[in-house]
C-alpha cells in the first residue's frame, strides 16, 4: 500500500491527524501508468474553489528506481472527487524526451502573468548525470500540457525536489542540492535556494544550505514550504528519509530560517507531501467522506 495518495490534516500545521484510516483517497492503479505515485504537490487555485494534484508517476516497488516516463495530474473542486490523466513524456513528446529516464517530483504554481498554471519538474535523460528542471503550462482542464516541457532552470550541480513560492516581487525556489568536488564528486547536500522576479528566470542560486542538517552529513529531501494561516511565519518542512523523521524550520522573510529543527506530531508516516490551508467546510467535508478531522476543526465556526 505504498506509493499512493493520502491525506493528513491538522489544526496548528504541528500535529497531524491521517484521514481515511491513513489508507489511500485514490487507489494509484486507477490514476497511474506505473501502478504508483509518488511526491504528491497540491495547491489551492486562483477561484479559491478548484484544487490541482500533481505527482510523480512511479512504481518503484514493481519497477524499481531506474526509469519512470511521466507524471500524473488531478483536478478537484471539492478534495473529494478527482478528474485524473497521466503524461508520458517518453511517448507525447518523443523529439524531445525519448531518452528521459525520470522525471521527478511536479510540482503546479499560477503564473500571474500569462493566467495559466504552470507544472515544473526534475528531468533527467539517460546519456546525461545532470538533473534539471523543466516546465510547461496545463491545458485548459488539466489534463496535460499545451506544448513540450522546456528547460526552466539549470543548477549548477544539478537539483530535485522543486518547490517554488511567492513573497514581496519574489519567486523562492527551493530545492535539494548538492555542492561537488573538482572531480564532480558530490561532498555535500541538502536544501538550497534560487530566486527570480519571473517563474521564467533567470533564477540566481545562492549556494547557501538552509536545512540544520546539511553540515552534519545527515540527508534530507523532498522540501516544501507555505504560510501558517493567520500569522507571518513560513515553515520549511523536510522528509529525513533516512532517519524516518519529518522535520521542520520557520522564517519569516524566506532567507533566514530558524536553526533548530522542529518535529511534527502525526499518526501516519509521510513521504514528500505538501500543505495548503483548507476552510472549515472544507475540514467538515473531508471528515464525513473520510474522517480523522480532529474535532476542533469541524466544531470550529
Amino acid at each position: 500500500m505504498d506509493e499512493q495518495i493520502r491525506f493528513g490534516v491538522s489544526a496548528d500545521a504541528s500535529n497531524w491527524f491521517a484521514l481515511n484510516k491513513n489508507q489511500p483517497i485514490i487507489a494509484s492503479e486507477k490514476i497511474s501508468g506505473t501502478g504508483g505515485v509518488r511526491d504528491p504537490h497540491i495547491l489551492r487555485g486562483e477561484d479559491e474553489k478548484s484544487f490541482y494534484l500533481v505527482a510523480t508517476d512511479m512504481s518503484t516497488a514493481k519497477n524499481g528506481w531506474g526509469h519512470n516516463p511521466g507524471i500524473v495530474m488531478l483536478k478537484s473542486i471539492d478534495l473529494i472527487n478527482w478528474k485524473h490523466n497521466f503524461i508520458d513524456l517518453e511517448k507525447s513528446y518523443p523529439a524531445k524526451f525519448k531518452n528521459v529516464q525520470w522525471v521527478w517530483a511536479p510540482q503546479t504554481i499560477y503564473d500571474p502573468a500569462v493566467g495559466k498554471y504552470l507544472v515544473y519538474f526534475t528531468v533527467k535523460f539517460k546519456d546525461d548525470a545532470k538533473l534539471d528542471f523543466y516546465a510547461a503550462y496545463a491545458n485548459i482542464d488539466f489534463s496535460g500540457f499545451e506544448h513540450e516541457p522546456k528547460l526552466m532552470f539549470s543548477p549548477k550541480y544539478g537539483a530535485i525536489d522543486g518547490d517554488i513560492i511567492y513573497k514581496d516581487g519574489t519567486y523562492h525556489f527551493f530545492f535539494k542540492a548538492n555542492t561537488k568536488d573538482e572531480k564532480g564528486k558530490e561532498i555535500k547536500n541538502g536544501i538550497q535556494q534560487a530566486t527570480a522576479k519571473s517563474l521564467q528566470g533567470p533564477w540566481v542560486e545562492e549556494f547557501k544550505y538552509l536545512d540544520a542538517y546539511s553540515a552534519k552529513k545527515i540527508v534530507v529531501e523532498g522540501s516544501s514550504v507555505f504560510k501558517l494561516n493567520n500569522a507571518d511565519t513560513y515553515i520549511l518542512m523536510y522528509d529525513l528519509y533516512t532517519n524516518h523523521r519529518y522535520e521542520f524550520q520557520r522564517s519569516k522573510d524566506l532567507y533566514e530560517f530558524t536553526q533548530t529543527p522542529e518535529s511534527f506530531t502525526k499518526n501516519f508516516y509521510p513521504r514528500h507531501g505538501s500543505v495548503i490551508g483548507i476552510t472549515n467546510e472544507e475540514a467538515k467535508r473531508l471528515n464525513e467522506k473520510w474522517g480523522g478531522v480532529p474535532e476542533l476543526l469541524i466544531k470550529k465556526q
